[in-house]
């Protein structure tokens, strides 16, 4: 089947640093089926031949030495570009003529993929329902929508609706780059493909499980918008939680996006949100000291760049079990990972053993940038007696296979295609993670906990560190070594 790809927001950052070189590189492996056509939309003046000369540059500044010349040329014959504005119907109604022009007498798949600013979504789902271009007659038709996906639970409701007015729930791809990553996905291989994780993965053998992203720059150009998100609208809502789901997941009954992501939802469901009482206690919100003197941000923000949240899954599996969420920019390096803490065991009969679960058997699961899994055990110091240190089993991606790790855009792209929404959320998975930190969010913004400074290249406030041990637990505090 042939296929058609609209990129709204042609001209902007996400296209040329993303979508299109990850489309290249898709077509240089031959995972392109041949008839893929390509066609961006934006209020910018170009022409077919232009915005092809423009990629080329930005689609080598970042494909890096893969890049060659004459593929890109033959890639290229398939780029096009239609100017229209979308606030404006009858440039839909254009662009569906532009479109079955290019088809001819070959339609098939259409992907509109909304590489927009978030507030012209609504919009641009209106008008192609309204040009009728969302019909599916033996052709498929599906949106993709990048985050953020509304700013609280009543914008995202608002945005579900008006989505549904134009499509189905299954023509719908709310696309979250971090499940594309090769290690998110490994999650699922992990716990269900070896018989010896399993057994051990529940409230019985694991004291509690953190999930750390850690950025070491600040907010960069971007304080416009993020100081009206900021941690828990940018990295919670969607990418923390959404690999809080992927570790206390049931194992569904077989590898299929609806099974799945029944069961990303009941781990979902299985969160209280808190009370706004509970949020001082079960939360910490910092922001480093130089944020203020950041571009377009107000000289008194309040607005958190950090954040650790405690969170409870209320069911058999992980009753009691805390999974303790941090994220924050300007920390000590770029990172994320999830450790998974397991407990002491029942009887210590060393004396040089550990006696905290601070010094227990850990798994440390890196997503990036150093993509891969470590064991941490006790073994016996040789030549001192019976003492005992922690040492560890690593396996890392890049040394077992020697090809670069994909891009997630790649992976996320061609499920796109095929129609596998394994890795994209679900209308009712977005509403109940935004149920859960809207009322951290308002009592942030009311002004509860009160906020902690930390200094950049710091792992957070160190209040943060101090509310750890006042749990008896110790953050994992440990870049990554990189291959």
């Amino acid at each position: 089947m042939s296929q058609t790809i609209v990129i709204f927001g042609a001209s902007g950052d996400l296209t040329r640093r993303k979508l299109i070189p990850a489309l290249y590189e898709l077509e240089r492996k031959g995972r392109l089926p041949n008839q893929t056509r390509i066609v961006g939309f934006s209020r910018t003046q170009y022409s077919d031949d232009a915005w092809r000369e423009y990629l080329a540059g930005t689609t080598q500044q970042f494909v890096g030495p893969k890049f060659n010349r004459a593929r890109w040329e033959e890639f290229a014959k398939n780029l096009f570009y239609r100017r229209g504005d979308i606030t404006s119907a009858e440039s839909f109604e254009a662009l569906d003529t532009a479109l079955r022009e290019l088809e001819g007498d070959q339609p098939g798949l259409r992907v509109y993929y909304l590489a927009t600013a978030p507030e012209h979504y609504e919009t641009a789902a209106r008008h192609l329902g309204q040009a009728g271009m969302t019909v599916e007659q033996g052709a498929p038709r599906r949106i993709v929508v990048e985050k953020p996906f509304g700013t609280n639970l009543a914008s995202a409701r608002k945005l579900n609706a008006v989505l549904h007015e134009a499509f189905q729930e299954h023509q719908i791809f709310r696309i979250d780059h971090y499940l594309g990553k090769e290690t998110v996905q490994n999650l699922l291989i992990l716990r269900f493909a070896n018989s010896i994780f399993e057994p051990i993965w529940n409230r019985n053998y694991i004291d509690h499980v953190q999930i750390t992203a850690a950025e070491a720059g600040g907010i960069g150009t971007r304080g416009g918008y993020y100081d009206s998100a900021g941690v828990v609208r940018d990295m919670f809502q969607n990418h923390l939680l959404q690999l809080l789901t992927l570790m206390a997941m049931e194992a569904p009954a077989r590898f299929d996006a609806e099974f799945i992501r029944d069961e990303k939802v009941k781990v979902l469901r299985a969160i209280t949100p808190m009370h706004p009482n509970e949020v001082a206690e079960a939360t910490v919100r910092g922001q480093y000291r130089k944020y203020r003197d950041e571009p377009n941000v107000r000289p008194h923000s309040t607005t958190a760049t950090f954040g650790a949240i405690r969170l409870y899954v209320e069911n058999w599996r992980w009753k009691g079990v805390p999974f303790y969420l941090r994220s924050g920019k300007a920390m000590e390096c770029d990172t994320t990972q999830i450790v998974i803490q397991f407990q002491l065991p029942p009887h210590m009969m060393f004396a040089s053993g550990p006696r905290s679960v601070k010094e227990a058997n850990r798994m440390v699961i890196q997503i990036q940038p150093a993509e891969g899994v470590q064991l941490h055990f006790h073994t016996k110091v040789p030549d001192a007696g019976m003492q005992l240190r922690l040492t560890d089993l690593s396996f890392q991606f890049r040394q077992k296979f020697s090809d670069d790790m994909p891009d997630a855009y790649q992976r996320l792209l061609l499920d796109i295609m095929h129609g596998d929404a394994s890795l994209f959320t679900r209308s009712d998975e977005v509403e109940l993670a935004w149920s859960i930190v809207d009322p951290i969010i308002e009592t942030w913004e009311a002004g509860q906990p009160p906020l902690a400074l930390y200094e950049a290249g710091e792992w957070g406030p160190p209040i943060c560190e101090q509310w750890m041990e006042a749990q008896g637990r110790r953050w994992f505090n440990v870049c990554p070594a990189l291959p």
